[in-house]
């Protein structure tokens, strides 16, 4: 596909996305979305990629919905969302509760994280929400937006942001759609980790890189398969499946790497040991 809202880029086991329209702010369109999802798909089946992070080109993260598609809405009386027919559906299969715009990022193999290092609303915001981790520029803003746009929540924000920071916090950011500065979020459970926004990048380049040298692979997908599919069942079916996939995974050949190196006492070559099997 000829890229021409987003970039690419695989560095040392790390994909890199950028939203990349810095002349509207990196406005979501389209075209972006259509991008989007085939570079997320591009990164899950890489098997050299451990992890994606996902950023903005310039000093904003995504301002939302560009305002002249805003105004094709508006005009029409209905949404158009600008894509083809047949778009990449990374994730999709997993689970009916992740066969959706963003929430199939929860489907994926592969930890996604955002290096927020500017402002994000609307679907911008929705990008950032359903990552696995998060850095935010401290000087950055976010608002939900749609109530600025009489409109309903979008993008499962609604669904999303009571789960990270409670029900009573996330009534003020829905409700109010008001522009909050990150700095004053830092202990609410958005973000991991609040920056400035010339280290946001950086750290969760560093975070990326953790992962892949550090982790196994397999513990990564299936922890994060456990995570998010834990939010949609009870205690007991968590318990039995945690059960069911330790039996598994024990027979893996990354168990039997990092069970060596542990009584080594040396860091795990579980990429290494992945490929020699």
């Amino acid at each position: 596909m000829e890229l021409k809202a987003t970039t690419y880029e695989v560095d040392d086991g790390v994909a890199v996305i950028t939203l990349s329209r810095p002349h509207r702010a990196n406005a979501w369109t389209g075209r972006m979305h259509t991008e989007y999802r085939w570079l997320i798909e591009k990164a899950e089946d890489d098997a050299e990629v451990g992890a994606i992070v996902v950023t903005g080109e310039g000093k904003t993260f995504c301002v939302g919905g560009d305002s002249q598609a805003l105004d094709g809405h508006a005009e029409r009386g209905s949404y158009d969302p600008g894509t083809p027919v047949e778009l990449a559906n990374p994730g999709y299969g997993v689970s009916d509760d992740f066969d959706a715009d963003f929430a199939f990022q929860m489907a994926l193999n592969t930890p996604i994280i955002v290096a927020m290092n500017g402002s994000a609303a609307g679907v911008g915001l929705a990008v950032v929400l359903f990552a696995d981790i998060r850095f935010g520029a401290a000087t950055a803003k976010i608002t939900t937006a749609h109530g600025k746009l009489g409109l309903a929540a979008e993008y499962g924000m609604s669904w999303m942001l009571p789960r990270l920071i409670g029900v009573t916090r996330a009534a003020d950011l829905l409700l109010s759609s008001r522009k909050a500065v990150v700095s004053e979020l830092a202990d609410w459970g958005i973000f991991n980790d609040v920056l400035p926004a010339d280290e946001v990048l950086s750290a969760a380049m560093t975070y990326a890189r953790m992962l892949v040298d550090e982790v196994s692979p397999a513990s990564i997908a299936s922890t994060k398969r456990q995570m998010w599919l834990d939010q949609h069942r009870g205690a007991g079916a968590a318990v039995r499946d945690s059960n069911r996939r330790l039996n598994q995974m024990m027979a893996d050949p990354e168990y039997r790497e990092g069970v060596s190196a542990l009584i080594a006492g040396r860091r795990p070559g579980f990429r290494s040991a992945r490929r020699r099997h």
